[in-house]
């Protein structure tokens, strides 16, 4: 059957029907909305999805939203929903797709991201915990660090060194971690927020089966390249409307706050309003591109931007308000299960916006992504690339 408008309107109204939301529990709802294929649509029957083209997700989302359905709370699992679900769809089995797609999507089951470690951030290919093969089980030891959501989580993306007689790209291997088995210790790493959404994992031989694998042993990179790209793209290239993000509430205090304007500070967010536009409607067109397939390295771009606005953005806030921008309203420890970039006052988001030129790639390695596999510019020399991960100074 073609897949169309008029077609997924039918099936959701059918779903609403059957499922009334005032009178289901949203659980149950999501559950139903992710068997009747609505949860993305361009998945396919079986996985929350129709095979129908991605562009047609709004509809569903349109129809639902007001009809006033549960949604999947996104922001809470965005892990999940951005970087777990597409790796696993490219590259698991079908026995890991139908045990984990589902829970994911519903957020009964939260992940996160094992991936940056103490001695390896930017330069994540020279990561050192290691796996080491036992029969039918992987041995895992090592530390992760910077992980968001880890104190929630059920799940994890994880990619530990398999082989270390080859050079670090090669001998990588990427697994699904169950963050409730022995050996997984989760620390708080408060910011300089206060709280700690950031956590320390440490891995003591903890036994991974070898059915959690993703990939074939040693492709962990190519693996982990999916979850890098929808990562960006995510963090980067997320749905936002008109004044919305971080250019929102300085825009909301100038109109309510005459008192505090200057020229100066009239010309400068002017600038800033443009380019969260123009930022806001590359990344709808970006979304518009990954209709026809996989993102690709244009979302390191997108990162990019949104970490240079958040920055410019909240220190003019700050400036804005003057002394009130010095003021903070609560250093209280706390671990949130989400991350709200525009919450709280001027000075968290003045604080918190720091942060976004390291998540999800620093900054200076996005600019090399840019740089070579965009505009097409030679390569940086890297002389540890063809050296075996042992022989690597450290």
């Amino acid at each position: 059957m073609t897949i169309d408008t008029a077609e997924l309107r039918r099936r959701t109204a059918e779903l609403l029907a059957a499922h009334p939301p005032a009178t289901t529990e949203p659980l149950d709802f999501l559950r139903a909305r992710f068997d009747a294929g609505l949860a993305w649509v361009h998945y396919p029957e079986g996985l929350g999805g129709l095979g129908a083209p991605r562009s047609l997700q709004a509809v569903v989302d349109a129809e639902l939203e007001a009809a006033g359905a549960p949604d999947n709370e996104p922001r809470r699992i965005g892990i999940g929903l951005g970087m777990a679900a597409p790796t696993i769809l490219k590259y698991g089995t079908e026995e890991q797709k139908q045990r984990f797609l589902r829970p994911l999507w519903t957020g009964e089951e939260v992940w996160c991201q094992l991936f940056s470690e103490p001695g390896a951030g930017s330069d994540l290919a020279a990561l050192g915990t290691r796996a080491v093969r036992e029969g039918d089980d992987w041995v895992v030891n090592g530390q992760k660090v910077w992980t968001s959501s880890a104190h929630i989580a059920r799940w994890a993306i994880l990619i530990a060194r398999t082989d270390p007689d080859v050079p670090k790209h090669a001998g990588i291997t990427y697994f699904l971690c169950d963050m409730t088995d022995p050996g997984v210790e989760v620390r708080p790493l408060r910011q300089i927020t206060g709280e700690a959404e950031f956590n320390e994992v440490f891995l003591t031989d903890v036994r991974i089966p070898d059915s959690r694998r993703l990939g074939a042993i040693g492709d962990g990179w190519k693996v982990a390249q999916t979850t890098l790209n929808n990562e960006r793209v995510a963090i980067g290239g997320m749905r936002l409307p008109r004044e919305g993000g971080m250019i929102g509430p300085i825009a909301k205090t100038w109109r309510e706050r005459p008192e505090l304007r200057t020229h100066d500070l009239h010309q400068r967010l002017l600038k800033l309003w443009v380019e969260s536009e123009v930022s806001r409607l590359t990344a709808e067109r970006l979304r518009q591109q990954l209709v026809a397939g996989q993102p690709g390295p244009e979302g390191a771009g997108m990162k990019l931007a949104f970490a240079r606005l958040n920055q410019e953005i909240s220190g003019l806030e700050v400036e804005l308000r003057g002394e009130e921008g010095l003021l903070y309203d609560d250093w209280t420890m706390r671990r949130p299960e989400l991350v709200d970039f525009t919450g709280r006052d001027a000075g968290y988001r003045y604080l918190r916006s720091k942060g976004n030129s390291i998540e999800g790639g620093t900054s200076e390695v996005l600019l090399n992504i840019v740089a070579e596999r965009v505009l097409g510019l030679p390569a940086e020399p890297r002389t540890d690339k063809d050296v075996a991960w042992k022989d690597l100074s450290r």
